[in-house]
């Protein structure tokens, strides 16, 4: 995008010739005059990027006993989910485009980087992905049981896919808003748990532990449940004013996300008696009947559902604007930004994930999950590694949102959880590091394919510089504004 496109929306135009400088809020504007994400609904997409409920935190009770998950979810967000957010505050307010992560990656250390930072989130997000549409038919075939296999559980996986992607295709401030619907009608049943298990609480069951410790499965849980913060960064082109906006988002959805956690398992391990192997999951939904009947269980087994279609549905808008923040930066085809004429979404790149993560609905795939997680953490390295050298090499850069502290403070925010990363990955399986091995070489080929296409004039590239913005103050001279 050329500096001197007019950014300013309604501004006055510029005397003298002298272009004005664009600053967050223009950054805003990049992509056409479409309706932007504001406050809540982002708040609530980043939720369901990270969360969506306290569904799938049942396994820290099992693998462990109720007090270490109390701990685990009380203290987990101070050591991992808020230095993620901290780091995710920066630097998508610093440089308020599409791509994230990527475009992160790709100014700090180059275009290799950033193509493979775009690799491992992209996989890892996709597989992710994948498991909300199988997991939906799951939850039907509860009520519904003919959709438990055959040609209804794929008619099923189909249509939720379809009908997702369609949403998605409509815009962000559509998908935003139905995912604050969407929450409210999935953590609601949790609340009046909550409240209903107020009198037949007894303390003393918070102590109990499991018999045999599961440390492996324990801390998986508390990661797959608290990781992702960073998926919001992919849209924050897309929304209303990022450098007042994404903070405030990220510290309500990660208040929002703890205590969404925190309560319903106080409540639940709290009011009743259930040894820790009962707490496989879905568990919740067994506790919420014991606490106040079946017709809570029912409620707790819809807002899985629910639950899941947030899921899905933010997990589709973070990954197709991935791709189009890598069209953007030059690293894929620029077909993958171009934006549907009505709603000036990314049509294609929602395609084309929509399909990919269609297609992996309908395999078993473990150790490929585990992979992905592998793969995250080696994205989650990359990302603290471009937060600090950025803060080296770009110290003029305006943040509107600056983590506070020196450089000594920013390593030491990174520190603890980079090493959380790496025990995560070293306990980790032979086929885990063959099959992440095999995915980054994939994202390598990926990358000298796409030099070598742009290279013969083969593909349609963009020049790296549309949507890739600073934010600029007004009254700074220094830095460009749009590079």
């Amino acid at each position: 995008m050329a500096a001197e496109a007019n950014l300013g929306g309604d501004a006055s135009p510029p005397n003298n010739n002298k272009a004005r400088k664009p600053d967050a809020d223009d950054a805003a504007k990049i992509g056409g005059g479409h309706r932007k994400l504001s406050l809540v609904p982002l708040i609530f997409l980043i939720f369901f990027e990270v969360a969506g409920g306290p569904y799938g935190a049942e396994p820290a009770v099992q693998s462990a006993g109720p007090l270490y998950a109390l701990l685990g979810f009380l203290i987990f967000p101070f050591i991992w989910a808020i230095p993620e957010a901290l780091v995710t505050a920066e630097l998508s307010t610093a440089m308020p485009g599409n791509g994230g992560f990527v475009l992160w990656a790709d100014r700090a250390f180059g275009p290799l980087s950033g193509s493979l930072m775009g690799t491992w989130k992209y996989v890892s997000g996709a597989i992710n992905g994948a498991a909300f549409p199988a997991l939906c038919a799951d939850y039907l075939a509860r009520v519904v049981p003919a959709v438990a296999d055959g040609r209804p559980r794929v008619a099923t996986i189909v249509t939720f896919n379809v009908a997702l992607s369609v949403l998605n295709y409509t815009g962000l401030s559509v998908v935003g808003w139905t995912a604050v619907g969407l929450g409210l009608a999935s953590l609601s049943p949790f609340l009046l748990m909550s409240g209903i298990a107020l009198p037949k609480i007894r303390p003393h069951r918070w102590g109990g532990v499991a018999q045999e410790k599961d440390w492996k499965l324990f801390f998986n849980t508390l990661f797959w449940n608290l990781n992702y913060w960073d998926s919001v960064s992919t849209m924050a082109g897309e929304v209303d004013r990022p450098g007042k906006t994404m903070p405030k988002a990220l510290v309500s959805a990660v208040s929002m996300t703890s205590l969404g956690y925190l309560l319903p398992l106080m409540a639940a391990t709290g009011a009743i008696d259930a040894p820790p192997e009962e707490w496989g999951n879905g568990f919740f939904a067994d506790a919420a009947g014991r606490i106040a009947g079946p017709w809570l269980k029912y409620w707790i087994e819809v807002g899985a559902v629910l639950s899941s279609i947030g899921l899905y549905s933010a997990t589709l808008s973070s990954a197709a604007f991935q791709l189009l923040g890598m069209a953007d930066l030059g690293l894929l085809p620029r077909a993958f930004a171009v934006r549907a004429p009505v709603f000036n979404t990314p049509w294609v790149s929602i395609v084309a994930t929509a399909a990919i993560t269609m297609g992996m609905s309908f395999f078993s795939f473990n150790n490929i999950v585990a992979a992905a997680n592998f793969l995250y953490s080696l994205g989650m390295l990359l990302e603290f590694a471009a937060f600090i050298w950025l803060r080296i090499k770009r110290p003029e850069m305006a943040r509107p949102y600056r983590v506070p502290g020196r450089l000594p403070s920013a390593v030491v925010l990174c520190l603890v959880p980079s090493a959380f990363l790496v025990f995560v990955m070293a306990i980790a399986g032979w086929k885990v590091y063959a099959i992440s091995a095999a995915f980054t070489a994939g994202g390598l080929g990926v990358y000298y394919l796409m030099r070598f296409c742009k290279a013969r004039g083969w593909l349609n590239f963009g020049t790296g510089q549309e949507g890739v913005v600073y934010y600029q103050h007004q009254d700074s001279s220094r830095n460009a504004g749009l590079v």
